[in-house]
């Protein structure tokens, strides 16, 4: 049994990573970007399937899920996800820096949808929480992500 719950993470972690290598490219083909929704799902499913998986490693995985379909232009699909991430974030009184990424998700789904005014709300929340986030590097990588978001046409 021991073996497999490490055969999960160890999936669940490399489907993970493939997945940012993915996100860091500039432009990905037809091909490229359903292997990564792909991965990302695999990614969510293994993590779920660790004996002591936590809140924050679902929240991590719904936020990478609504960054995926947001990358792909599936807003709604990162909509989903992004709202899933912040009830999991807040009903699990993550750190403050989780439940922000929910938001940023949030805002960036909406950002994808066109629909703006959702879009600014959603940022708003994101640096509410921004504000609460203790350590500075943490603070900064959200921050860089929110700055990146579109939020008007």
């Amino acid at each position: 049994m021991e073996h497999q719950l490490f055969s999960h993470k160890q999936l669940a972690a490399s489907c993970f990573n493939k997945v940012w290598d993915y996100l860091d490219k500039e432009v990905l083909s037809p091909e490229e970007k359903e292997e990564m929704i792909h991965l990302c799902h695999s990614s969510f499913w293994h993590w779920t399937q660790v004996e002591d998986h936590t809140r924050q490693n679902i929240s991590i995985g719904y936020w990478q899920l609504s960054r995926v379909y947001a990358v792909v232009g599936q807003g709604e699909s990162a909509l989903f996800y992004a709202k899933r991430c912040i009830t999991v974030g807040t009903s699990a009184n993550l750190n403050p820096f989780y439940i922000g990424y929910g938001y940023e998700a949030a805002a960036r789904a909406f950002s994808t949808l066109k629909q703006f005014e959702q879009c600014k709300e959603m940022m708003k929340q994101a640096h509410d929480y921004v504000e609460k986030i203790v350590d500075n590097e943490n603070k900064q990588l959200l921050l860089n992500d929110l700055n990146s978001i579109p939020y008007s046409v």
